[in-house]
């Protein structure tokens, strides 16, 4: 593929005197058989209009450019479950809000509820009763009323109803259901609002709402909400095989949004074991703080990966790189006689505003910088 590139009027005039000194150096050889031909010799200035720069091995850490998707933090997310089996009552929140672990986000009226909530009331009444008789048999113990068996199993039965009503108990707890009710029920007072209570098991924002009045539920399988800890949130980005040896754990990154958004600083947390058999890809995590709650479930994001694995080779500016009809990369050099010769090079990755030779290129060598498509033009005519 040609790369076209407008010249000035200074180049065109370059090049023309380059072409007259040329030509004088040859008839100056026609007149002078036994004389060197004419030119730049190693120490003469370079040609008006080309710079050249002695490159040299240089150790550099590679950026590894690709796209990723944002996705919640899985250990700061969960989908919120119905504890209870009935029909919704009431949806205390909408999508969006802010809630803290424990904010009931809503109401089921379920026959579990006021089936556990009859039998902490049985089981309260129960344990307070054998409390009750095994310190009566105590006092009878003391005063020979009664044998010592007969007050180990007092005191067994009281055990084993005190078991029974924490059980009652944590089963209410598990439905959602707060201290003051359970106080309410324990104290054989009419509760308030009977009902099982869906809770938030963490803090963050109410990011889904799948529920509505009147929605049957089935405990333990409905989902109800999503809740989810924005401040900070997981990009998965694709990385190569060819880049994968470059990217570590810990390695700083750069993830946008756009062309010309401002970056959010992250990092690499997991790398995956298994490669993608349809795009050769490895998912790489990365933990990004969302400043701005910019970062959204499902955007596709530019990433930059900063690699911490250290390597070297040539590097030269880019503008020395030039490519020809076949796309092909090649530099020019200056060589020993003052001529430029043409070298066809291997490239590696590009760092910053300078790109890595791969092969075709020595330490040492004097590459052209600037004015290559002035020779490369010359070449060509």
């Amino acid at each position: 593929m040609k790369h076209r590139h407008p010249l000035s009027t200074r180049s065109w005039s370059a090049i023309v005197a380059g072409i007259g000194v040329a030509l004088l150096a040859a008839a100056c050889h026609r007149e002078a058989p036994g004389d060197a031909a004419a030119g730049p010799g190693p120490k003469d200035p370079a040609p008006r209009g080309i710079r050249t720069e002695k490159v040299a091995v240089s150790s550099y850490r590679r950026s590894v450019e690709t796209t990723g998707t944002v996705a919640f933090d899985q250990d700061r997310s969960t989908t919120v479950l119905s504890p209870v089996s009935g029909p919704v009552s009431r949806v205390l929140v909408q999508a969006g809000a802010r809630v803290k672990a424990g904010d009931p986000l809503a109401v089921v009226l379920s026959p579990d509820f006021a089936a556990d909530t009859s039998a902490l009331r049985k089981a309260e009444a129960t344990a307070r009763n054998a409390e009750r008789i095994a310190e009566l048999d105590r006092q009878l113990f003391e005063n020979d009323g009664i044998s010592r068996r007969d007050l180990e199993q007092a005191r067994t039965d009281a055990v084993g109803a005190a078991a029974d009503r924490d059980a009652a108990l944590q089963q209410l707890r598990s439905l959602g259901v707060d201290e003051r009710t359970l106080d309410d029920i324990r104290q054989n007072r009419p509760v308030a609002d009977p009902g099982g209570v869906i809770r938030s098991p963490l803090a963050g924002t109410v990011v889904e709402k799948l529920v509505s009045p009147g929605q049957l539920l089935a405990a333990g399988t409905t989902p109800c909400f999503t809740v989810a800890d924005l401040s900070s949130v997981w990009v998965l980005a694709n990385v190569f095989e060819a880049d994968l040896p470059f990217v570590k754990v810990g390695d700083p990154a750069e993830v946008r949004i756009g062309a010309g958004a401002t970056p959010l600083p992250g990092r690499v947390t997991y790398i995956a074991a298994l490669v993608d058999p349809a795009t050769r890809a490895v998912a790489v995590r990365l933990e990004v703080p969302n400043t701005g709650m910019a970062l959204r479930r499902d955007l596709y994001v530019d990433v930059t990966i900063r690699s911490r694995v250290e390597s070297s080779a040539v590097m030269v500016p880019v503008s020395a790189v030039l490519r020809d009809e076949d796309d092909l990369p090649f530099v020019f050099t200056a060589e020993p006689d003052g001529t430029f010769a043409r070298h066809r090079v291997e490239i590696g990755p590009r760092v910053g505003d300078r790109q890595a030779i791969a092969s075709g290129l020595a330490a040492g060598e004097s590459v052209v910088v600037e004015g290559g498509l002035f020779l490369s033009a010359a070449g060509r005519s």
